[in-house]
This record gives structure tokens, C-alpha cells and sequence, in this order.
């Protein structure tokens, strides 16, 4: 194997969890041209998080190496919803807000991306086109035995559960995709295994060399147990503003921040271990460590002015307790007063619902004027100069 193969395959290799076949990577890498390579979101949601900036991450590394990246937005996939990991038959999204999904994701992976190098495709550029005849010839390629393989198929089945003949059809999308596109590699996370493999087996019936699968880990959210998932609220979006993030990354735990350092700043074991060795003997401190991994991340996928200010503004505010880095709110002209708290969070744009601030004040998590409000129903009299926190990371000022 070539030098710049081997150093290519070691990079592309970190933070990955399974490469299928590794051997078929490496002899489309010994090519020496550049690859096409496949990562595919539908948009369900408005929002990208730091869990998808884990592919998004490693995608970005191919285009470094030189390869041609295609992001495909599942326009047309949508519709029917990826049944992968799911207990009962996905809702479907009007077309409406999938194309209002939609266009937020480029502007949100562009923040990882390059987006001068990056090739953006729909699919509902060839699904749309498909007859009926196509689509019975696409489905007579897989037995229903291959389907029902699927682990989140299995259970329902086995808990008599029902499953959608659409959803069936998920993965034969999913992996025709592959065809359309000709890719030589496709990435996802885990649990996008069979989705992918599905992709590989088409290509070859379809008569095309199959492309190698990357998947990489699903990120644990700040809660360190369930997986990164804005429906938990557990998650850090790409979107949010730089202060919050940091704030976030700061709530987790020791154990995690490890995680955090190998998938999303691509720190080696080695480099890990040279961490926790200082610890040990004393040299560093896990509070410092925290706040370089979170302006890290901050670095990487904001910018590195937000990431140095985003990390004064925490040393301020919850380490000093400087409350004139605390965000500064104007309420509206005519605000009733006193003013339920669940509308006063909302108005200082500190919960998304009222399910949220339900959350948040039964955990105990939000203080008005350093004293814990815990009554759902509570009404505030609220005044200039005072001080609401919200969780670990949320500090606002009424003005």
C-alpha cells in the first residue's frame, strides 16, 4: 500500500466505528482519484446538532484529502420518514415543511463543510422520475426476508407491532440513491448499517462497482446516556448562539468530555491518554481540560473569535459571577406584570415550549434573583436589573 494511502486510510480511520470492506477502501484509494463520496440527511427537522456534526466531521475530512463530497438532502425520502430505530410508523411531513427543512441544512453544514467544494443533491431529482414499473423492478432485487432483517423491524414484529409496506420500501430508496449517484463511499452513523449495505448491494445489482460503507459512533448527549436528540433536549445545535454552546459543553460530565475531545475534535487514544496521564500526575486540571474542549468545539464549528469570547463570557459570568456578561432582555412595551413564568422565559427566549419550562423548573433548574422557583404556575413580578438563570448555562438581565 502507498505511503499517502496509508496516512489517508489512518486519518479516515479515527473516530470511525466499522469499515465494510476495509480492503475495498483501500483499493479505491490506491487509485489515486479522487472518490465520490455519499452522505445523505432528510429533513425532518429545521435543526442540525453536534451528534450529526460526528459524519458531517469525518465527511469534511474526505474533502480535505481531495475527494468530491455530495451532500444529499432526502427531500423525496422524507415523505415516507427513516423507519431506522423507530416503534411505530413516522408521521409524514407535509412538503411544505420538508422544502422549509431543507433550506436551512446547507447554510447549517456549511459551518463544517466547505461549501465552495461541497455538491448538493436532492433526491427527489431521480425518485420523483421513477415509473411504477421501475419501482416494482427495484423491489423485485430484495427478498422480504433480506428486509425484515433489520433489527427495529424485528421487534416490531415481535411486539406485534405494525409496520408501513411504504417504510419497507425506505432502504431501497435509500440505497438507489447510491446508483443514481455512482458513490464510492457512503458514510452514516451506526445506525445506518443496513441502510448502507443496502446501498451496496443495489450498486451491484445494477451492474456498478459497490461502494465501501464508513460508519461513524452516534454522540452521546450532555445527558451521557441517551443519544444527542434535540426531542430530548439533550443536544447542542449548530445554530444556537456561542455563549449557549459553551455553557452546554461545560455541563457534561468528566467521563464524557473524553468522548466529546475523540469524536469531535478527532483527538487520537494517544493523545487521550497523554490527557489523563497529566491529570494523574497532577499537571492538568479536568476543569481546564472542559473549557479547552468546549472552546474547541466552539473553534471548529463556530469560529475561533466566538470560541475565545464564548470562554471569557463563562469565566465571567459562572465562575465570577460577573452578571454584566449576562444577556440583557428588554421586555415589550405593555407586558403584564406580574407575568407567569412560563411566559417570562418565553420572552426572554429561553425555552422553545412550555413543555421545556415544565422540564426545567420541575429539575429545579431555573432561579429568579438567585432563588429557585419550583411551582409551574408561578407569577413573577418582575422588574428592571433582575436576574433569571436558566439550567447551567443560561443567564439573562431584565432590563
Amino acid at each position: 500500500m502507498k505511503t499517502n494511502t496509508a496516512q489517508s486510510l489512518k486519518l479516515i480511520k479515527n473516530g470511525t466505528v466499522q469499515i465494510v470492506p476495509e480492503a475495498d477502501l483501500i483499493k479505491k484509494l490506491e487509485r489515486g482519484k479522487p472518490l465520490r463520496i455519499k452522505l445523505g440527511m432528510d429533513p425532518t427537522a429545521p435543526d442540525l446538532h453536534l451528534g450529526h456534526a460526528v459524519v458531517l466531521g469525518k465527511m469534511r475530512q474526505f474533502q480535505d484529502l481531495g475527494h468530491e463530497v455530495i451532500f444529499l438532502i432526502g427531500d423525496y425520502t422524507t415523505r415516507i420518514g427513516d423507519p431506522t430505530g423507530r416503534s411505530k410508523t413516522r408521521p409524514p411531513l407535509s412538503e411544505e415543511d420538508i422544502k422549509k427543512n431543507a433550506t436551512t441544512y446547507f447554510d447549517q453544514v456549511s459551518k463544517i463543510l466547505d461549501p465552495q467544494k461541497t455538491i448538493v443533491r436532492y433526491n427527489s431529482e431521480w425518485l420523483t422520475q421513477l415509473t411504477f414499473a421501475d419501482v416494482i423492478q427495484l423491489a423485485g432485487k430484495v427478498t422480504l426476508a433480506r428486509l425484515i432483517e433489520r433489527e427495529d423491524f424485528q421487534k416490531r414484529l415481535s411486539e406485534n407491532i405494525s409496520i408501513g409496506f411504504h417504510e419497507l420500501l425506505y432502504p431501497l430508496m435509500q440505497g438507489y440513491d447510491s446508483v443514481a449517484l455512482k458513490a464510492d463511499v457512503e458514510l452514516g452513523g451506526t445506525d445506518q448499517t443496513f441502510n448502507l449495505l443496502m446501498g451496496r448491494f443495489l450498486q451491484e445489482q445494477y451492474g456498478q462497482e459497490p461502494q465501501a460503507i464508513l460508519t461513524t459512533p452516534l454522540l452521546e448527549g450532555l445527558d451521557g446516556v441517551n443519544k444527542m436528540s434535540k426531542s430530548l433536549g439533550n443536544y447542542v445545535g449548530l445554530w444556537e448562539a456561542a455563549d449557549n454552546a459553551f455553557g452546554k459543553l461545560m455541563s457534561i460530565s468528566d467521563e464524557l468530555m473524553w468522548r466529546y475531545y475523540h469524536l469531535l475534535l478527532n483527538k487520537t487514544e494517544d493523545e487521550l491518554a497523554a490527557m489523563k496521564a497529566g491529570i494523574t500526575a497532577g499537571t492538568l486540571h479536568p476543569m481546564t481540560l472542559k473549557k479547552d474542549m468546549a472552546e474547541g468545539i466552539i473553534a471548529r464549528y463556530w469560529s475561533v473569535d466566538e470560541a475565545a469570547k464564548a470562554r471569557q463570557t463563562f469565566q465571567a459570568l459562572f465562575q465570577k459571577q460577573d452578571l454584566s456578561k449576562a444577556t440583557v432582555v428588554a421586555l415589550p412595551a405593555g407586558t403584564s406584570n406580574p407575568l407567569w413564568i412560563v411566559e417570562l422565559l418565553k420572552q426572554l427566549k429561553a425555552v422553545a415550549s412550555t413543555s421545556d419550562a415544565k422540564r426545567l423548573i420541575e429539575a429545579k433548574a431555573v432561579d429568579v434573583n438567585e432563588k429557585a422557583i419550583t411551582d409551574f404556575k408561578a407569577e413573577i413580578n418582575w422588574m428592571s436589573g433582575m436576574t433569571v438563570k436558566v439550567g447551567k448555562h443560561k443567564f439573562y438581565k431584565i432590563k
